[in-house]
Formats: structure tokens, sequence, C-alpha cells
């Protein structure tokens, strides 16, 4: 087995190949663009063949034989970012020039989407809807959505091809995302710093301050479906990848605040006003196809998943 790792120097990436090794795997590519961020970091104590700069990658594959996997985890996955043309190049055209390879070498591949393709959820969280109705709320969204849309028309297709939407994952490797750092995360260093937390009040009336809800996952259980699909070759499609249970706000700072072992404060503040209008109030899983697909693992409550991150990595300083 011979895999590449986009994004593997990044916050999955890095936490996949942690995985890979502690499984005996470390005939590993990965790529990436650090330059001088601090993801380097998140390479420490990994084991791999080499690091290639993703501008570098579609040159340099020739080279690499016997190669059974890309595992495309790399992106601009900020949903804030403007920059269109940045995000259809990155996001769609480098994607497609990956997929195309993985055809013509007949090898798998397994490629990173997100749960922002389905805008305020007014469809629902079903990943075998129409693609074409789905109404991204930012362009990072988009992005995602229309690779998706073009994967869904090749007539020619790579020995495997599995899409997965990341709902809102969380944990250790991360700490280089700056203000698309998860909320546990964001929790944690102002419980630290002031004893509170500060979460969004609520602009609906039926959904009280800090009751809007995510579906957390942990991302050692991501990891997990990642490997269960390079372990099955016969899968393919697009998969939600998430616990499936929404989680308020509330429970996120409350598990954090236990975690950190001291009592719950948090304070609710105006939510900016240039997101109001984009926000969405709820995210969940709908993994009925994952679970056909023979994936059969209990994802982390939230609870415990904050409690592993905190206790076993923020509070020590740690990378997984």
């Amino acid at each position: 087995m011979s895999i590449v790792v986009t994004g593997g120097a990044g916050f999955i990436g890095s936490c996949l190949v942690r995985m890979l090794n502690d499984r005996g795997i470390d005939d590993i590519y990965i790529v990436d663009e650090i330059n001088s961020s601090i993801k380097w970091k998140n390479l420490l104590g990994k084991r791999f063949i080499t690091y290639i700069h993703k501008d570098e990658f579609l040159s340099y594959v020739a080279k690499i034989e016997g190669l059974t996997h890309i595992i495309h985890l790399g992106a601009c996955s900020s949903t804030t970012e403007c920059d269109f043309d940045y995000l259809w190049k990155n996001n769609v055209e480098y994607s497609k020039r990956l997929y195309q390879l993985c055809v013509e070498r007949n090898i798998s591949f397994i490629y990173a989407s997100s749960a922002a393709t389905y805008g305020d959820g007014s469809l629902g969280f079903y990943d075998d809807c129409a693609l074409e109705l789905l109404r991204p709320l930012n362009r990072y969204g988009y992005s995602k959505n229309i690779f998706d849309i073009w994967v869904a028309h090749q007539s020619s297709k790579p020995k495997q091809c599995v899409g997965l939407k990341f709902f809102n994952v969380y944990g250790p490797n991360e700490y280089h995302k700056g203000n698309m750092i998860s909320m546990v995360n964001q929790g944690f260093k102002q419980a630290l710093e002031t004893g509170k937390i500060r979460l969004f009040k609520s602009y609906k009336k039926d959904v009280p301050d800090g009751m809007q809800s995510r579906d957390f996952v942990y991302v050692k259980d991501v990891c997990d479906v990642i490997y269960f699909f390079i372990r099955n070759e016969d899968k393919t499609g697009l998969f939600n990848v998430g616990t499936g249970n929404a989680r308020s706000f509330n429970d996120l700072a409350r598990s954090v605040f236990k975690a950190m072992g001291i009592p719950s404060d948090i304070e609710y503040v105006d939510m900016p006003d240039e997101i109001r209008a984009h926000y969405q109030y709820k995210t969940e899983a709908v993994l009925t196809n994952l679970r056909k697909a023979g994936y059969s693992e209990k994802f982390s409550e939230l609870e415990q998943g904050v409690d592993d991150y905190i206790k076993n990595y923020l509070l020590q300083d740690k990378y997984y």
C-alpha cells in the first residue's frame, strides 16, 4: 500500500498519517504547502517517504511506483475566503487533475467534500440528494459542491472514488488554522484566559442563545472512516461524515469547562452583522449511506471527544 495524502501536514491529514503509522503504514507521500506556517509541527514524529510541495506534485508523481491511493484532503478550507479565483484553482481545478490522475493510473481516490455544501439545511443533510439543488452559503461551500457535481458526471472512473462530506471536525493538530480553529479550541483558550466562554446570541425567536447546534465530530473518528474506505476499495460514493447527532454550543461549552475542571460561565455576545444573514443554525449528518456501506463503528460523544482533546492534548500542549 502506497498512499499520497494531500494536505498531509494539515489538521485531518496529519492525524490520518499518525493513524496510518500506528497501523504499520509508512509508505506515505505528504503533499502540502507549508511555507512559513507552523504546520511543520504536525509532521513531528510521523513516518513518511517525503514531503512534496503541492505545486510540484503533478510533475513528481510519475516517480512514485506502486501508488495505490490518493487521499485528497488539501484545499482552501476557510469558509470566509473571499478570493473566488483562489478557491476555484485550489478546490476545483486541482482536484480535477488529481481525479484524472487516479483514472489514468487506476488507483483509489478519496477526497474531502464538506457539509458547507448543504447551505442553510432547508433541503436536509442527505448525501444522496440532487447536488444541483444545493445552495451553499459561502464561496468555499460552493467550490466543494461544484467538484462533487463534476465527479458525479464523469464517465471515466478511478478504481475507487469516495467523497466525504465532513461536518464540524475538531481535535488535535488544528493549531495552525487561525480564525478557522474549532470552537472547542477557541473555548478552551477563552476559559483559560478569562474563565468565560463567549457564544453568539441567537437571532431566531425559536432558538435560545447558545442553542444553535452543529454535528461536532472528533478528528480521530474521521480518520477511522477514511481508513475504512482505504481498506474497502469496493466502496464508492459520496458520504456524510458526522456523528448523526447535533449538539448545541451550550453543550460544547459545558463540556470544555468540565474537561478543564472549572465552573461553567457562558457569555452571549452579538453576532457580527456580516455573518448573520448566512449563519447556519443547525447541521446534522444523515448517516444512512455510510452505515449501508458497512461502517458500523460508534462515533465519540461530544463529551468524550472534548475530554480527550483537552486533557491529552491542549492541557499538555501536545500533537497527535
